[in-house]
C-alpha cells in the first residue's frame, strides 16, 4: 500500500509487539513497531519512502556520517487528547528548523509538507503507542545523516533520512520540580559562526563531558556561557533559558547565531504577553544575572524545550559559589506557563493560536491487510 503524495510503501509487520507503556517511562528508552526510511541521490532526489519494522539500520563502515558528522534531527511531541485524537504541536516550525539545520549542514532539504505526511502516517498507524499517562506523549524523532561512502572531508551526495517514535513521560523524572544547574566557565557549547543555531549531533557531543561531570557533582544540567567573552548566557543542556523579573517580565538571551532557536522558547515568548507578562530578548551577563538573583530581582528561572516543555532551575553553581532561586521552589510564572502550554498541547482548551494539528488515528490492521493483498 502507498500513501497519497509521498507514495510511502508501507510493509506489514510480521511480529508486531503491544504498546509498552510502564509506570517509569523515561525519555527515549522505548521505541514503536515501525519506523520511516527513505534516501536521497543527486540523480533521483529523494526516493524509496517506506514504513517498516523498527529494526537496525545498515551502514557502510565508511559511510560519511561516521567520520564527518553531517547529520541533524528533530525533536516533536504527538499527544492524545480526552477525546482519543491526537494532537501535534507546531509541527510546521519543527520541519522549518530540521530544514534550516539541513542547509547549514550542508545537507539536501525535504519538501515540509511531505516530511509532515511522512510524520502523520507513521503517528497514525502508531498510534497505540501514544501514551495517556499525565505529562506523557509521543516523541518523534526526525533525522537525516550523510550516507556515502567516502573519507574525504567533504560534503556527503547521499542521504539516508528516518523517523522513529518513542513514548515518553516528563524529560525530568521530577516532572516541574527545580533541578540544579552548574556554570560552566571552562567548557563551551558552540561559537557565533559555528553551528549552535542547528540541531545536529556534534553540538550535543561536545557538551557530554561537561555534563558528566556536573552531574557527579549533584548537577542535572549546565549552563553554557558564549565561547569568546565566556560571560554572556547561551542555553541549559539542549534547552533555552529564561529569567523572570519581579515576577512580571521574562528576559531571555537573544538569538546570536550559536543558540537553537526553540520552538517552545518562541511559543512563550508569544504566550506569556497574553497572559499580562513582558518579554524581553536581551544580552545577559552572568555576573549582572547572578547579581539580580542575590538581590531579589530575579524571581523565577526556568528552562523550555520540546523534552521539559518548562523546566524550573532551582539551585546554580558558578566558581563555587551557590545561588538558590525562589527557595527551590517552583514559582507561580513557570507554573503558569506551563500549565497553559500543555492545556493546548493536549487540546484540554481551545488553540487560538493554530499552533495544533488534529489529526485522526489509523486502523493499522486493516492497512496491514490492504499492504499484504
Amino acid at each position: 500500500m502507498s500513501s497519497s503524495r509521498l507514495n510511502i510503501r508501507i510493509e506489514p509487520l510480521a511480529n508486531p509487539r503491544p504498546a509498552r507503556f510502564p509506570e517509569a517511562l523515561g525519555f527515549g528508552r522505548y521505541f514503536s513497531n515501525r519506523m520511516f526510511t527513505q534516501r536521497y541521490s543527486p540523480e533521483k532526489g529523494w526516493h524509496d519512502a517506506a514504513i517498516t519494522a523498527y529494526q537496525p539500520l545498515t551502514l557502510d563502515p565508511a559511510s560519511a556520517v561516521l567520520h564527518c558528522g553531517q547529520d541533524v534531527f528533530e525533536g516533536v511531541k504527538a499527544y492524545r487528547r480526552a477525546d482519543g485524537r491526537i494532537n501535534l504541536f507546531r509541527i510546521d516550525q519543527h520541519m522549518a528548523r530540521f530544514n534550516r539545520s539541513a542547509a547549514r549542514m550542508g545537507m539536501p532539504q525535504i519538501d515540509a509538507a511531505l516530511h509532515i505526511e511522512a510524520i502523520k502516517t507513521l503517528v497514525g498507524l502508531e498510534h497505540e503507542w501514544i501514551p495517556t499517562q499525565p505529562g506523557a506523549a509521543l516523541y518523534i524523532r526526525p533525522v537525516m545523516v550523510s550516507s556515502e561512502t567516502t573519507l574525504e572531508v567533504r560534503a556527503s551526495q547521499t542521504f539516508l533520512h528516518f523517523i522513529i517514535l518513542s513514548p515518553v513521560g516528563p524529560y525530568f523524572g521530577s516532572g516541574l520540580s527545580p533541578v540544579p544547574v552548574f556554570i560552566s566557565h571552562d567548557y563551551v557549547r558552540a561559537v557565533r559562526g559555528g553551528t549552535g543555531e542547528a540541531k545536529t549531533t556534534a553540538n550535543y557531543a561536545g557538551s557530554l563531558l561537561a555534563t558528566e561531570q556536573a552531574r557527579k557533582n549533584g548537577f542535572q544540567q549546565v549552563l553554557w556561557l558564549d565561547a569568546v567573552e565566556r560571560r554572556l548566557v547561551e542555553e541549559v543542556g539542549g534547552m533555552n533559558i529564561a529569567f523572570v523579573y519581579e515576577g512580571k517580565r521574562i528576559s531571555t538571551p537573544a538569538l546570536s547565531g550559536s543558540i537553537l532557536p526553540g520552538v517552545t522558547r518562541d511559543s512563550i515568548l508569544l504566550l506569556a504577553p497574553d497572559m499580562g507578562l513582558e518579554v524581553s530578548e536581551d544580552r545577559i551577563d552572568v555576573n549582572e544575572m547572578l547579581a539580580d538573583i542575590e538581590s531579589g530581582h530575579i524571581t523565577e528561572v526556568f528552562a523550555m524545550g520540546t523534552g521539559a516543555v518548562v523546566a524550573p532551575v532551582g539551585q546554580f553553581r558558578y566558581k563555587d559559589k551557590d545561588y538558590l532561586i525562589n527557595g527551590n521552589q517552583t514559582g507561580p510564572v513557570a507554573q503558569r506557563l506551563f500549565n497553559a502550554l500543555t492545556d493546548i498541547q493536549y487540546g484540554r482548551v481551545a488553540d487560538p493560536y493554530g499552533w495544533t494539528q488534529s489529526m485522526e488515528t489509523v486502523d493499522a490492521t486493516a492497512m496491514q491487510r490492504s499492504a499484504s493483498a
